[in-house]
This record gives structure tokens, C-alpha cells and sequence, in this order.
């Protein structure tokens, strides 16, 4: 009788080519913001309004479609999955560094923003699929490392673009690199089990992305339009519309994309809620970071994007410790939420006079609460859903992340229009977003429920039925779920998100 082939395991290879396709689509998110003066000097010459459009294409698709591509990935193959996303992102870089007018530049951010919506939540489930339960809270960490690297690398490459390149050549550069990372996937990745379980269900995907899409335009476009608009009120209303149609849908369908009642379990909407809480002032943050360095300190678009760097140390070197915590999620999520909140009233205290080492010092703190925070909060997403269903819990985690980074820098882009400038309206901008992420961090810590290793064994109490007829979710612990790119209306302010 020929012996069974190996089950594959997480080795240090996979886990830097995977780490490298996150930061890549990570990093786009952040490096158009600093190019916003050269876009609207270039030959293309976009309106305002295009470049809006131009920031937000990515991000809107790529939310937009998170849950859906997780479930295909899911289906039909992760590493499939992986490599398509790869090249549907090289596509639409290449569409937009040789875009002659502005609207094929925003269609190619679309289309880039819908491979990274491949890429995020393959990459999420092939990597716990392949570490085991001993292995993902070290996995989580080494993922959230990637998204700090990758808004590190959006702001050194957008800044340097901006200042010695066209911004063409930010593009261009993505085909090499998209190329030779889907040739290290081929090589070093292995195939996972696919999960002919997972339900595509083509009305209620097309009902959640289209009621996802309208609440994110709604929330990005608020502060420019008023939030008593007739355009913010109908997208608003659409997209609760269709949201609610997509759970009446799922609850009635035995081949939903997703049980909603999943979120009946009290600890997923805690690691929901603080998921969601992390980026509010992460990227309340990055709305004025900018700003601030460029507009009050004077600093050049490229030193603009190296001043970032504090905000990556806290996330490189805190979450392996925070890794070794992961039997006691409870203290670790609160003190991680606590020190972001108390990071964003220190750098509300920031003015012109302000020395860059102590401006650097709250950003240590509020990174350090990211990387404390950010692996206990994925690992929780993790182990609430089924293993069959771990690109879709990617795309649940990182849709709650996206929706928390839009509404910090929405809130954020609120309070300073009601100042004259942002040197008066910066420090009640983010004491306002510091309050809301305390008191978040309470009902979040209060919602978690405990400490212990009951996270791990309550995945199948917070997973009850993932799909109506199916009846092993109960009983079968574990999956994934992480984080994954952001949303910001950046580019109104020539604001760099990360």
C-alpha cells in the first residue's frame, strides 16, 4: 500500500511569500495619496473630483468584494484563488500606468482593487489552513506585521515617486513585482483542501457587495457632500436596504453565502467591534498625519513618508510577544485598544512647535497598541467560523476593518471642517476619535466574555450553522479571518493612508 502524502505545513518560505503578497496589496492603498499633487499636474489633468475617484476606486472594490472572494477562494482553491488575484492586480496596474485620461486611471484602480480582494483572503486562509491550532497565533502576528510593513512601504514608495518619479512609474514597477511574486506562490505555496461546502450564492453576494459598496460610499463621500445630503441619505438608505435583503435572503436559503446568525455569538461581535475600533484610530490618524508633517512641519512628500516609520516599529515588534499572550486574549485586546486611544490624545497635543522625537513617541504607543491588539482580535475571527470557511471569515474580518478605517477618517474629516485650519481643528479632530475608541475598548472587553483558552474551543458555539443545511460548524473548531487593506478619503486633503 503507497503511504499518504504529507499534510503541508506553514514553513518560514511560505510564510515570507505570503507576507509579500499582503504587503504589496497593502502598500496601494497608502502610495497614490502622496501622489495626489503630481496626478493633478500630470497629463491626464483629473478633475477634483477624479482624483477622489482615483483614491477611492481601490478601496471601494476591493471592500466591496472581500466576502465573496473569500468564498471563492474557498471553493474552488486558495492558491487558485491567489494567483488570479495576483494577476487581476498586475492588470489593472498596468491599465493605470498607461491610462491616457483620468476615467481608465480610476477603472484601473478598480480592477487592481479587485485582485487584492483575492489576494487578502487567500493569503489569510492558506496560512492558518497550513500552521494548525498550536501555530495561528504566531501565523496572526506575522500577518499583521505584514500589513504595517506594507503601509510603511505605500508611504516610502508613494513619497519617493512623488518626489524623483512620475507616477506612472509607481505602476509600472507593479508588474515585475506582481509577476515574481505569483512565480514564488507556484513554487513554494502548496494546494489546500478545497471546501465544496462553501456556497458562491450568486443573489446574495451581489446583494452584500452592493449594500457594502453604498454604506462605504456613503461614509467616504459624507464629509465632502454633508451628511444630510440627498446623495449621502440615499446611499445610506440603499445600502441598509440591501443589507437587510441579503440577511432575509441568507436566513431563508440553504445555500446562503453566510449564516448571519453567526454574529449571534457575543465574542465574534466583540472581535468585530474591535477590529473595527483599531482602524477608526489608526487611520483617524493617517487622515491628519500628513498633513500635519507636511503642511505645519514642513517636512518634503519623501521625509513625510520615512516620519511614518515609529507607527511600523510598534507593529513589527510587538505582536511576537503579543503571540506568546494568546491564551489570554482578553487583557491583550483591551490593553492593545486602550494604548491607541491614548496614543491619538497625545498626538491631539501636537502643534507647530512640537519636537518630531515626541511626535514619534505617540506614534510608538499607538503602534504598539496595533501590534499588541491586532493578532488576539484576527485569532478571534479565526476561531469562530468553520475550517471550510476560513477565505470567507478572512473577508468578515477585514470588511469590519475596512468599514472602521472609513468611518475614522469620515469622523475625522468632519470635526476638522468645522475649524479653519487643520492646526486648530487637529487636536479636537483626534481627542474626539481617542474618546470613541476608549469607549469602544470597554464594550469590546466587556463583550470578549473571558480569558483562557476557551477562544479556541468556542469556534463551533460561535459558528452555530455557517450555511443553513449544513451540520458540522457546531463541532468543528477553528478557521480564519484577518485583517487586510483600508479605506480613506486620504486624497481629499493629500492625506497618506497606510
Amino acid at each position: 500500500m503507497p503511504s499518504p502524502a504529507p499534510t503541508p505545513v506553514l514553513t518560514r518560505p511560505v510564510v515570507l511569500v505570503l507576507c509579500a503578497c499582503v504587503l504589496v496589496a497593502q502598500s496601494m492603498v497608502a502610495a497614490v495619496n502622496l501622489l495626489i499633487p503630481q496626478l493633478a499636474a500630470s497629463s491626464p489633468h483629473p478633475s477634483h473630483t477624479q482624483l477622489l475617484w482615483t483614491v477611492d476606486a481601490y478601496v471601494i472594490v476591493f471592500a466591496g468584494l472581500l466576502v465573496p472572494a473569500g468564498a471563492l477562494g474557498d471553493r474552488y482553491g486558495r492558491k487558485g484563488a491567489l494567483l488570479a488575484g495576483l494577476a487581476v492586480f498586475a492588470a489593472g496596474a498596468a491599465t493605470s500606468a498607461l491610462a491616457p485620461q483620468p476615467a481608465l486611471l480610476i477603472a484601473g484602480r478598480g480592477v487592481s482593487g479587485a485582485g487584492a480582494a483575492l489576494i487578502m483572503p487567500a493569503t489569510m486562509s492558506v496560512m492558518v489552513q497550513l500552521a494548525g491550532p498550536e501555530r495561528r497565533a504566531r501565523a496572526m502576528a506575522s500577518w499583521t506585521l505584514a500589513i504595517g510593513l506594507g503601509g510603511l512601504a505605500g508611504n516610502l514608495g508613494g513619497g519617493l515617486a512623488g518626489q524623483f518619479l512620475g507616477w506612472r512609474a509607481l505602476f509600472a514597477f507593479l508588474l515585475p513585482l506582481s509577476a515574481l511574486l505569483a512565480l514564488a506562490v507556484a513554487v513554494t505555496v502548496p494546494r489546500t483542501a478545497r471546501s465544496p461546502r462553501s456556497n458562491l450564492d450568486p443573489l446574495g453576494t451581489l446583494l452584500l457587495t452592493a449594500g457594502l459598496v453604498a454604506v462605504l460610499f456613503g461614509i467616504i463621500e459624507g464629509p465632502e457632500h454633508g451628511w444630510a445630503s440627498p446623495d449621502i441619505l440615499a446611499a445610506f438608505a440603499a445600502g441598509a436596504l440591501l443589507v437587510a435583503a441579503f440577511t432575509g435572503h441568507a436566513l431563508r436559503s440553504r445555500t446562503a453565502l453566510f449564516d448571519p446568525r453567526v454574529f449571534a455569538a457575543p465574542r465574534l461581535r466583540a472581535v468585530t467591534l474591535g477590529m473595527a475600533t483599531g482602524f477608526f484610530g489608526l487611520f483617524a490618524l493617517f487622515y491628519v498625519n500628513s498633513q500635519y508633517l507636511q503642511g505645519v512641519k514642513g517636512y518634503g512628500a519623501a521625509l513625510t513618508g520615512v516620519a511614518i516609520t515609529p507607527l511600523v516599529a510598534g507593529m513589527t515588534l510587538v505582536p511576537r510577544l503579543a503571540a506568546r499572550w494568546a491564551p489570554y486574549p482578553r487583557p491583550v485586546i483591551g490593553s492593545g485598544l486602550a494604548l491607541i486611544g491614548v496614543g491619538l490624545l497625545g498626538v491631539s497635543m501636537a502643534d507647530a512647535g512640537t519636537p518630531y522625537p515626541l511626535y514619534a513617541g505617540w506614534l510608538l504607543v499607538i503602534s504598539a497598541g496595533m501590534g499588541l491588539s491586532m493578532p488576539a482580535l484576527t485569532l478571534g475571527v479565526v476561531t469562530s467560523l468553520p475550517p471550510h470557511q476560513a477565505g470567507l471569515g478572512s473577508g468578515l474580518g477585514t470588511s469590519a476593518r475596512e468599514l472602521g478605517a472609513a468611518l475614522g477618517v469620515a469622523v475625522t474629516g468632519t470635526v476638522l471642517s468645522a475649524h479653519p485650519d487643520l492646526a486648530h481643528g487637529m487636536g479636537p479632530a483626534l481627542r474626539t476619535v481617542a474618546v470613541v475608541v476608549l469607549v469602544a475598548t470597554v464594550v469590546v472587553v466587556t463583550g470578549h466574555g473571558g480569558d483562557g483558552k476557551g477562544t479556541a474551543r468556542g469556534a463551533g458555539r460561535a459558528a452555530v450553522a455557517t450555511a443553513p443545511g449544513t451540520n458540522d460548524a457546531a463541532t468543528t473548531p477553528g478557521a480564519a479571518g484577518g485583517p487586510g487593506p483600508t479605506a480613506g478619503k486620504a486624497g481629499r486633503r493629500r492625506t497618506p493612508t497606510a
